[in-house]
């Protein structure tokens, strides 16, 4: 069987040797702009008067475009040259987010380490971690014209965050938290605890922080008469008004084009088969030459309903004019082929996850004998030593990733090369030894081990084949380790399924792909290391985290090791040390290397982006992931079409 499916692999990729070279893991030797890495600077500090607009907003009835931008709108220097108005983009809806993205009070530096300044002039950490003040850049709008003030996000904070209605369960990202308003442009954040990391999220999940206030307070039942909003959200075919909100702040429904946005696109119309985006032309940002971004006037993104193989198809020949969210390592040899058609490029950049595929037992799971077979390292031990994952990356990445464990990404501080390679050797000997050891052994003679007292022993892994390629490795180590004795069986589940049954903790085992992993977003959400969310791509430890969540409420209590991995992470999320963040932040990548609570194959692989010839501006080398929200820090409002 693993003959058969590396030589399928194999005989794919052989169709792509030689056509690519695999990008590094950091962000060394790249042709960035170093303005990118920078607070940005204004139109007045580099002495630019004059604006232009894109001819697509003539005879819109529109106030000048000096009149529509800030007082001294930010300038954005693109990654080669200055771009042209026109045109419109064709896209798969997987990545209208490329184009259609955020806009938050901080955004993301490249090297995923630092945060700059964006609809904020400037914020400020207090001293003792407890405040975050921002200031607003005075004369930002909405797309509606409407100006954007510090009541939008106070709305978002109160209205939304902290509103038992909309938000029963209060996240950890603003617990223990308030808003406090102090002009219309000025506003912090408050803590009865140290928050230093708030502003991490702050810039990588800022979007979900600001709503215009002036078109959601007419459905929030905080402003509207309870019996006149039942009505509507009856009319509307809304069982409650906070679902209609969500599907609204989330651009799932035909009125999702009234929504006013800061984005550079807005949405002019939505239906099960299309989303319509147009320029926005309000957007805040300009160009080197006083041009009003963005430089593409529209765009046409498809809804493809999880068709991956409908997306590939498009893109290999042509018909999209960018497209990355939905393609997969496989793809490769076919998109290179379709490369010599001479109608698009195709860019592998770099995934930021640690691993592609990250094996997660259920350490709560009901099956008492399965709990205690998962909770001896010996046994995580021995399932990682069976993993060939050089063999992995070569069918599968064509040699282009890095076979590791999961820890941060080679950019963060707190990266230790020993903690990405702890326990990776392939050594099926010392696996079967292991197992001996523990007394899993075959007692009858059938291939396979049983438990201690004789019983079968068969582990069910279920997951969602999305993103990474998740089923190709999963068949491989089915065979690695079905090759020391233990039988594993898969099991593919839908998106609804995964979710409901990882949150129950009714799953054996499942995997994700391993992001959250740089410094943006490792110091707030360790999901990898310490049980304290509950997640619909994890199965780890959800009654641990429950037990945490609610201080004892629900769940169930972990052990000692637990419990402190979870004073540590408090502790990493709070402190103002320096030195203590540091050695908290390694106590617990520490733990994990030695432990193994998930165990990884390859990560930091290639990843496909097509873009059509007529599109500039894209960089060939980008890292690619959740935790830098994919292209953001590149700029895509100044991708422009040459024709």
């Amino acid at each position: 069987m693993r003959a058969r499916v590396v030589d399928k692999w194999a005989a794919a990729w052989a169709l792509a040797i030689g056509t690519f070279a695999g990008a590094d893991n950091g962000i060394e030797n790249r042709d960035w702009p170093q303005s990118w890495f920078e607070a940005p600077k204004t139109a007045s500090a580099l002495g630019i008067t004059a604006f232009s607009e894109s001819p697509f907003l003539a005879h819109r009835g529109l106030p000048p475009v000096q009149d529509r931008l800030p007082e001294d709108p930010i300038v954005i220097e693109p990654y080669k040259s200055i771009g042209r108005y026109g045109g419109k983009a064709s896209i798969m809806l997987d990545d209208s987010w490329q184009f259609f993205n955020w806009e938050a009070a901080l955004t993301l530096s490249p090297d995923m380490r630092g945060f700059l300044p964006n609809l904020a002039e400037w914020w400020k950490l207090s001293e003792d971690g407890r405040t975050v003040t921002l200031k607003l850049r005075a004369g930002i709008r909405w797309s509606d014209g409407e100006p954007l003030t510090s009541d939008d996000f106070v709305f978002t904070f109160n209205r939304i965050w902290l509103d038992k209605d909309v938000s029963p369960v209060t996240s950890l990202i603003v617990l223990g938290g308030e808003i406090v308003k102090i002009d219309d442009l000025t506003f912090k954040y408050v803590f009865k605890d140290p928050n230093p990391s708030f502003v991490n999220l702050i810039a990588q999940y800022g979007n979900f922080m600001v709503d215009p206030e002036h078109y959601f307070r007419n459905f929030h039942a905080a402003y509207v008469d309870n019996e006149e909003l039942d009505e509507r959200v009856r009319d509307a075919g809304y069982l409650n008004w906070m679902k209609w909100i969500d599907d609204l702040r989330m651009a799932r429904i035909e009125q999702s084009a009234e929504v006013p946005t800061l984005r550079a696109y807005k949405v002019v119309s939505r239906t099960l088969d299309m989303m319509r985006l147009e320029r926005n032309p309000y957007y805040h940002k300009v160009d080197p030459a006083g041009q009003q971004l963005p430089y593409i006037d529209a765009i046409d993104a498809e809804v493809n309903l999880d068709n991956a193989e409908l997306s590939t198809a498009k893109a290999a020949t042509g018909q999209l004019d960018f497209a990355a969210f939905p393609l997969r390592t496989q793809d490769i040899p076919l998109l290179k082929l379709g490369e010599r058609g001479g109608l698009i490029d195709v860019y592998i950049w770099t995934r930021l996850h640690a691993s592609d595929v990250a094996i997660q037992p259920n350490y709560t799971h009901e099956d008492k004998r399965l709990r205690a077979l998962y909770w001896d390292k010996r046994f995580r031990h021995a399932l990682s030593y069976a993993i060939n994952r050089q063999e992995m990356n070569d069918v599968i990445y064509f040699g282009r990733g890095v076979p590791r464990q999961v820890t941060v990404h080679p950019t963060s501080v707190y990266y230790e090369p020993a903690f990405a390679f702890a326990y990776t050797e392939y050594d099926p000997d010392r696996s079967r030894t292991l197992l001996d050891e523990m007394g899993v052994i075959d007692r009858d003679g059938d291939g396979f081990r049983e438990y201690p007292d004789g019983t079968q022993l068969t582990i069910t892994l279920e997951f969602l084949d999305f993103e990474t390629p998740k089923g190709i490795s999963m068949e491989l180590v089915r065979e690695y380790w079905r090759d020391i004795g233990i039988d594993l069986r898969l099991k593919l589940v839908d998106r609804g399924l995964q979710s409901a049954r990882a949150q129950a903790g009714e799953m054996q085992m499942t995997i994700w792909h391993a992001d959250r992993v740089t410094d943006i977003l490792f110091p707030v959400v360790p999901d990898w290391w310490v049980p304290r969310s509950v997640g619909w791509d994890r199965c780890m430890w959800n009654e641990w985290a429950r037990f945490y969540q609610t201080d004892g409420r629900l769940g169930e209590e972990p052990p000692p090791l637990i419990r402190q991995l979870q004073s540590w992470a408090d502790e990493l999320r709070t402190t103002m040390d320096e030195e203590r963040r540091a050695e908290v932040a390694r106590n617990l990548l520490r733990t994990g290397a030695e432990n193994l609570w998930v165990i990884g194959t390859v990560g930091l692989a290639p990843h496909p982006v097509v873009v059509s010839k007529r599109l500039k501006n894209v960089l060939p080398d980008g890292i690619w992931g959740w935790d830098n929200r994919w292209t953001l820090s590149y700029h895509p409002s100044t991708w422009y079409f040459d024709e």
